[in-house]
């Protein structure tokens, strides 16, 4: 039996798509070789990779006038890659820093132009949470606006999508996939696939097409999105496994009636958790309510001496990954989509009885 892993990133795959990738090892199809020894321009792998794009263009009803990249490096390449392929005409741009990963973003796009950092991250009756966007100071004339959906090591979730009149760019690493969402508001949407979509070595780049001619002269070929848009994303070659696993994802999400059918499921997994947490005095959430991630949820022990046995018996009981990030400390549960309600509800009922032991 497989435990659950509540990993925030490389994070859990659902077990249905790695029962296939294995029968798939030694012999993709009957071509007596793996999709891994496989030309990545070769006429069976090109479908693969096409395949993958039109499946996750229609789990996301991506418009026609947005492209879709299947890039390499990681989220963290692209807090380069996008001020470099956006701030060609324009160098000014605005971040809003929620978290540990917006930050990290701005920082590496202060190398590119000049970037207004707008400190977003607050404390509401001793709550994190995000600050009203009546409160930022957007410039007038921003070439983007720059933000992350979802910080993973805080769980601060944005509760709506900003209105902005610039394009909006942002990071879904953490939560693309786990809810309806409506592309066409963005200029770009960038994730690792990590998280919610596969394996590690792969980063998803949604861009409108307007935005493909506003480079940097000076930018490397290798990350910009125009060569990459032109060339299927094989400019050089790219991530291929990472690429089909995720392929396999998309398939089983569809298997699984879409981004809907998971939205439902997903909160049913967070409130079942928060629920527990806020009826406890032995656990503590540390978000606002408006603000809290339905994909990683922190909570914190009443007695902090108590958590390295928490985590030893919680593995014990297969219930795997859930010290939290080492920046912040205290536990953290990442319920991606292919953690299964029943993983959540063990994890509830575990909880439950470690604090009626030790309380």
């Amino acid at each position: 039996m497989r435990a659950y892993n509540f990993c925030a990133g490389p994070a859990a795959l659902p077990t249905a798509v790695l029962e296939k990738a294995q029968q798939e090892m030694l012999d993709w199809q009957g071509k007596g070789l793996s999709i891994m020894e496989m030309s990545h321009r070769s006429a069976d792998y090109v479908a693969v990779a096409e395949k993958a794009e039109a499946d996750l263009r229609k789990l996301m009803n991506i418009p026609e006038n947005y492209k879709v990249l299947f890039l390499q490096g990681g989220a963290s390449l692209q807090f380069s890659a996008i001020p470099l392929n956006l701030l060609g005409k324009n160098s000014k741009a605005d971040y809003i820093d929620t978290g540990i990963w917006s930050e990290k973003a701005s920082k590496e796009a202060q190398r590119y132009g000049d970037i207004n950092v707008i400190k977003a991250a607050t404390l509401l009756d001793a709550k994190h949470a995000i600050t009203d966007q009546s409160t930022w100071s957007l410039s007038d004339n921003a070439a983007y606006v720059h933000y992350a959906d979802n910080e993973t090591i805080g769980g601060l979730q944005f509760a709506a999508i900003p209105e902005v009149a610039a394009p909006l760019v942002c990071d879904y690493s953490s939560s693309i996939l786990s809810a309806p969402l409506d592309v066409s508001k963005f200029g770009l949407i960038y994730a690792g696939a990590q998280k919610n979509i596969g394996p590690a070595g792969l980063t998803i780049v949604i861009i409108r097409d307007d935005l493909l001619d506003q480079a940097k002269a000076e930018i490397p070929s290798i990350l910009k999105y125009a060569d990459q848009a032109k060339n299927g994303s094989m400019v050089n070659t790219p991530a291929t496994y990472s690429w089909y696993l995720s392929g396999l994802v998309f398939e089983w999400l569809l298997e699984q009636g879409g981004v809907d059918a998971m939205y439902q499921t997903n909160l049913a997994k967070a409130n079942l958790l928060y629920g527990y947490i806020d009826g406890s005095d032995f656990y503590n959430n540390p978000i606002a309510i408006a603000n809290r991630s339905i994909m990683n949820v922190p909570f914190t022990l009443a007695d902090e001496a108590m958590e390295k046995t928490f985590l030893k018996e919680a593995e014990q009981n297969q219930l795997l990954n859930l010290a939290g990030h080492r920046s912040v400390g205290g536990m953290r549960a990442s319920i991606y989509n292919a953690v299964p309600l029943e993983g959540v509800q063990a994890l509830v009922s575990f909880m439950d009885d470690f604090a009626k032991r030790y309380a």
